[in-house]
């Protein structure tokens, strides 16, 4: 699948994606890179890695560039903003948030607020989610979950370093399961009723 990388910040993500297709153990190719920030980091790597890389901001300025590099399969790699895609796109959104979904979720919990609203609560595990992303902040399916141990002496930002460190194995493997089982099917899961709720 053509996939095209949305990102804000540094790059970290896209690093990891650019590392795992060299080593061929992520499925796919990036097709294009976009950033909503003028001078974000991700862009100058993008460039370096030899990814067609833009500068926009507003969803219809991001869709006309993956509409003209034939994107796929959407990742947003550290975006900090509600994406909105094109109809065409409306499933084939990419997302990891830094917790357990549905725990430490939703609108205001981003990078080291969730880390923080972790320690403040005091639970002894916490994670990473890949999963598809739509109109509501990470309500669509789940496509892959990771666990990493809390301490009790973990701060916020060695919690943030433990789970960014299962997010570069998380990330890929979600990618490769959605080419393995294609889009539909985890949509599929999430709409289907289970057993128990049958009539």
């Amino acid at each position: 699948m053509r996939m095209g990388v949305l990102l804000s910040g540094s790059g970290r993500t896209l690093d990891n994606f650019h590392e795992r297709l060299a080593d061929g153990t992520m499925q796919g190719e990036i097709a294009v890179v976009v950033a909503n920030v003028k001078d974000a980091l991700g862009l100058e790597k993008a460039h370096r890695y030899g990814y067609p890389a833009f500068y926009a901001q507003g969803n219809e300025a991001i869709n006309k560039i993956f509409m003209d590099h034939e994107v796929e399969l959407v990742l947003l790699a550290g975006y900090l903003k509600l994406y909105g895609p094109p109809p065409s796109l409306a499933r084939h959104v990419l997302n990891i948030h830094p917790s357990l979904i549905p725990s430490f979720c939703g609108s205001g919990f981003y990078g080291l607020r969730v880390h923080r609203a972790v320690k403040a609560r005091g639970v002894r595990v916490t994670g990473c989610t890949v999963h598809f992303a739509n109109e509501v902040y990470d309500q669509g399916p789940i496509i892959v979950q990771k666990c990493v141990a809390v301490d009790d002496d973990d701060t916020p930002d060695d919690i943030a370093h433990n789970v960014f460190a299962i997010e570069c194995e998380a990330f890929p493997q979600a990618i490769n399961r959605v080419h393995a089982l294609g889009v539909d099917y985890f949509w599929q899961r999430l709409a289907s009723p289970t057993q128990e709720e049958r009539p």
